[in-house]
């Protein structure tokens, strides 16, 4: 019984990223882009604070995949990564501990992406959840607590 469940709560979620596949591949263009992802990465390395940009891209890829199953709570590990890369503000003294002050940016951003980029290759490729599971996929179900 347990296992149906979980494959129609499967079924249901790859319906909504189909239903908004659209949205989410112009999200995830914005972040493949010299602005969204290239200069905000190379910002990291140049110690700008311009690296503090990445929360708000972060912030946003979230919130759409917050909005496919908004009934449930996204992974906990997803979630304390994102918590600790988001919500901070520069200030001067960053530039003391720049990767232990930014480096948690960086990571909740690359996560995010990660997981839009998945949701929209499988969105893509799948009309049913699969079997056996590409890995991809299954990350997208550990996300959302399907697996």
């Amino acid at each position: 019984m347990m296992k149906s469940r979980l494959g129609d709560q499967e079924a249901q979620l790859l319906e909504r990223i189909r239903a908004r596949l659209g949205d989410l591949e112009a999200l995830l263009h914005q972040h493949r882009d010299m602005w969204g992802y290239e200069d905000p990465v190379y910002r990291f390395y140049h110690q700008s604070f311009k690296v503090y940009y990445l929360q708000d891209s972060t912030t946003r890829i979230v919130t759409a995949l917050q909005n496919l199953s908004p009934d449930s709570e996204l992974d906990s590990w997803f979630a304390e990564i994102v918590r600790d890369g988001t919500g901070k503000t520069f200030q001067p003294s960053d530039n003391e501990r720049w990767t232990e002050v930014t480096r948690p940016i960086v990571e909740a951003f690359f996560h995010a992406r990660y997981f839009l980029e998945m949701v929209c290759r499988y969105g893509r490729e799948l009309t049913e959840p699969p079997t056996p599971l590409p890995s991809g996929w299954a990350a997208v179900l550990c996300l959302y607590g399907l697996r």
